[in-house]
């Protein structure tokens, strides 16, 4: 449980207000699957220091949404629907991994699923659709 950041992953390329109290995050594309990861701690917990879920869930539409988009040139994408199964928990310390892969992509709707695991255990499952539009220009 060190705070090294596992080998094949990069600095996110994509920057929220939403998620900027949560850095550093990470990012790694592997085939058709996009992946966040970051070192869980004390800021990504609850009451209780465990992995807040609210967290697991921003992460997890993040990640699928990029899945489908990256894979859509000239295309953004807004969340319709967002589900997350939560199975376990996560600690400080441990690495979290969101590893989303589309399902599939349409014209007008997209649709992802994602693994959240801590130090390899998985601890979530997800699931979103989004509308997919053009992405802004300028």
């Amino acid at each position: 449980m060190s705070g090294d950041v596992p080998p094949g992953w990069e600095p996110h390329f994509r920057k929220s207000p939403v998620t900027d109290p949560w850095e550093p995050l990470f990012a790694r594309a592997e085939g058709e699957a996009f992946s966040l990861g970051l070192r869980i701690a004390a800021a990504h917990c609850n009451a209780r220091g465990l992995l807040h879920g609210g967290v697991i869930s921003a992460l997890a539409d993040n990640a699928m949404g990029l899945a489908c988009v990256l894979g859509m040139e000239g295309t953004s994408a807004l969340t319709v629907s967002l589900s997350v199964d939560f199975l376990s928990v996560g600690r400080i310390g441990q690495w979290l991994e969101v590893r989303a892969v589309p399902a599939k992509l349409g014209r007008s709707l997209a649709f992802a699923d994602a693994r959240i695991s801590a130090d390899g255990a998985l601890v979530a499952k997800a699931a979103a659709t989004f509308k997919v539009i053009a992405a802004a220009r300028g």
